[in-house]
């Protein structure tokens, strides 16, 4: 026998389903076009279509929405394989290759692209992520230039390439997302090979 209509109760399977997911994907959205500071919360609530209070059920704060973007939609490990990047004796070619597959300059993340370039300044949890990516795209940066390199290097050689290569993608990676905004052309290919050059001779010449 059916049950009676209930008045009142009628929910979107939305809002029933994966409201928290829509919370967060619209902030993603929102977060990037118009920065986190000048997002309300209900603006939010509207773009994932649920109530405003359902946004404080699940994130207490904004701040809690942009810490749990940062957890759950940053990459925990930019590079678990490198095997298939590395190309024996040519660490220009391995390091052009760990920058397409990292793809920090046009990754399909927004919160990985422009999010977290854009709020790092004023909010801990941003920071620390970087911090973290950045360690860990140091450490694969040295496995990469170790396993191409063609011939010993020293580690503390090998150490500070990699630094210097994740600074210098790091910086491309943050100003290409301001030339974005004000229209202005991006890095080329021929670019990041001109800096993998400039990395794979200074490990040659103090190695």
């Amino acid at each position: 026998m059916p049950r009676p209509h209930r008045a009142g109760r009628r929910r979107s399977r939305k809002v029933d389903g994966d409201a928290r997911q829509l919370i967060l994907d619209a902030a993603e959205t929102l977060f990037a076009a118009q920065g986190f500071d000048a997002t309300p919360t209900a603006a939010l609530a509207t773009a994932a279509g649920v109530p405003k209070g359902l946004v404080f059920y699940y994130f207490p704060t904004k701040d809690a929405i942009l810490s749990a973007l940062m957890a759950e939609r940053v990459p925990a490990a930019p590079i678990e394989d490198i095997e298939s990047l590395i190309s024996p004796g040519d660490p220009v070619k391995s390091l052009v290759n760990l920058d397409a597959a990292v793809n920090l300059r046009d990754h399909h993340s927004s919160v990985l692209r422009v999010i977290m370039w854009r709020e790092a300044d004023t909010h801990p949890d941003v920071r620390r992520q970087l911090r973290r990516m950045r360690d860990q795209l140091l450490e694969v940066t040295v496995r990469v230039l170790q396993a191409s390199a063609p011939g010993p290097v020293q580690p503390g050689t090998l150490r500070a390439c990699a630094a210097a290569w994740v600074s210098a993608m790091f910086a491309i990676a943050s100003t290409d997302r301001l030339h974005a905004l004000d229209g202005l052309s991006l890095r080329t290919s021929d670019e990041i090979f001109h800096v993998a050059q400039v990395v794979a001779a200074g490990m040659t010449q103090l190695g």
